[in-house]
């Protein structure tokens, strides 16, 4: 006999031995199961939460309620970026005299800049669609190509991108007015283009305050007076 049939024969026999030692062999005991142990509750004393005092609080009285009815307009640069300055001035303003309406607007440059911002894109466009298509605008000029025109033409896109980044550039610096200028109720205030710096929050809200405090002695005065 030779191995594969000495395997086949003997794994049948050793799987029927094994299933006559099961067969009689006792089973294992149960396993006791124990009560578990009575735990005896005792109420935890709650802890006594003593509430603070209230003190009466103070108010302060200060110098926010005589913005009532007031008008604050800052009227400022657009386009130089000065949005955010001018956002946290008008929260700062809006805070301190509770009332006062703080309104926002752009102040536009002078009328030549306005005029000639218009023109910069006109003029990048057109020297766009020269250097594009410039051989075949030149003959129905009448005219030869100028030699500049090979200069720019050699270089199409460095001279398409140039002209585009110098033209925002000369727009930009067109459309700014470098303002930052405040009014209180149609009256100056403030003005960056006289004084060529910005406002601090402090100085503003000083200003402010003393022009809103000669208003309401005003009217309490003629209010006395009538």
């Amino acid at each position: 006999m030779d191995r594969t049939q000495i395997v086949l024969l003997g794994l049948p026999i050793f799987l029927l031995f094994t299933d006559i030692v099961n067969l009689f062999t006792p089973p294992p005991p149960k396993p006791v199961n124990h009560p578990p142990p009575r735990v005896h509750y005792q109420p935890k004393s709650q802890p006594v939460i003593q509430e603070p005092l209230e003190f009466p609080t103070e108010k302060r009285s200060g110098i926010g309620g005589i913005g009532q009815g007031s008008v604050i307009n800052i009227n400022f640069c657009v386009s130089c970026s000065f949005r955010g300055t001018a956002i946290n001035m008008k929260n700062m303003l809006e805070s301190s005299f509770p009332g006062v309406e703080v309104i926002l607007a752009n102040y536009p440059p002078p009328l030549p800049k306005r005029l000639l911002s218009k023109v910069v894109p006109v003029v990048q466009f057109g020297v766009i669609g020269i250097i594009t298509a410039g051989e075949h605008i030149f003959p129905r000029l009448g005219m030869a190509p100028p030699p500049w025109y090979y200069s720019l033409r050699a270089n199409r896109f460095g001279s398409i991108a140039s002209t585009w980044l110098f033209g925002n550039f000369i727009q930009s610096f067109l459309q700014s007015s470098g303002a930052f200028e405040v009014y209180c109720n149609g009256e100056m205030v403030f003005s960056k283009l006289k004084e060529q710096r910005f406002p601090g929050e402090i100085e503003l809200r000083d200003l402010i305050g003393r022009k809103l405090s000669g208003l309401r002695f005003v009217d309490n005065a003629g209010g006395v007076w009538s």
